[in-house]
């Protein structure tokens, strides 16, 4: 079964246009788990321009599913991940200035830098995950940094998609093959949509997990939040 982590980034940027607790983030993760969430995202940045750390503090005592930290693993970040003890920690190769996660990592050149940090996280009792590109010369090295996972990261797939699906959803299909192989845990994310996660899932039925955040609260905004996590899940139960 492959699970649907729900990210409330948007949900906090939302609530950061007026400055008050409306819509409450708190609320809505535990909302989100009571419709059908098997997880909580959240991807706490610098300037906090949605995602705080308090969010994280007080999600991490409520959320009863799986909780996700996504995040570049400045001091910030690990500091943040040994205080929650969340159940995974997914590492992405954002500069502080990112308004999204844009690409994986390039775990050739940082892998003696990653083996570090996955220490340390694991350390902690927390599963990690990194974020990558499919391209499979990462693979190999993601797996000598002793990482749980990887997470492919599925913006040119979702950008491909319409175009032609098989030709867009190949190399995915190439690097999770490579994945199981060799012993990776395998999640997926970024742009992942109502048109295309059935697809992926299909081409990829071991994916372990999909972390869902943008295109899931604009649905939300027609659908329902309650409605369209259960679209969501429908498409991934094959």
């Amino acid at each position: 079964m492959t699970k649907l982590s729900v990210n409330i980034n948007k949900i906090a940027t939302l609530r950061n246009a007026r400055g008050a607790n409306n819509p409450d983030v708190v609320k809505v993760a535990l909302d989100a788990e009571r419709f059908g969430a098997q997880g909580i995202t959240v991807h706490p940045r610098p300037d906090e321009r949605h995602i705080t750390k308090q969010d994280v503090l007080d999600l991490a005592s409520v959320v009863t599913t799986e909780f996700n930290i996504e995040g570049y693993p400045d001091k910030r970040f690990m500091e943040l991940v040994k205080t929650v003890r969340p159940a995974q920690a997914t590492l992405v190769p954002d500069p502080p200035n990112a308004i999204t996660s844009n690409t994986g990592w390039d775990t050739i050149s940082h892998k003696e830098m990653l083996k570090d940090i996955v220490a340390e996280l694991k350390s902690y009792g927390t599963r990690v995950s990194i974020f990558i590109n499919p391209e499979s010369r990462y693979f190999e090295p993601a797996k000598e940094t002793g990482t749980d996972r990887v997470e492919l990261y599925t913006e040119p797939y979702a950008s491909g998609y319409h175009e032609d699906r098989q030709k867009s959803v190949a190399p995915y299909i190439e690097v999770a093959l490579l994945a199981r192989d060799l012993g990776l845990g395998l999640n997926a994310g970024h742009d992942l949509d109502l048109h295309n996660l059935r697809f992926l899932k299909e081409s990829i039925p071991f994916l372990e997990e999909v972390s869902i955040g943008h295109a899931l609260v604009c649905d939300a905004l027609y659908f329902g939040l309650e409605n369209t996590i259960q679209m969501y899940r429908r498409q991934l139960e094959l």
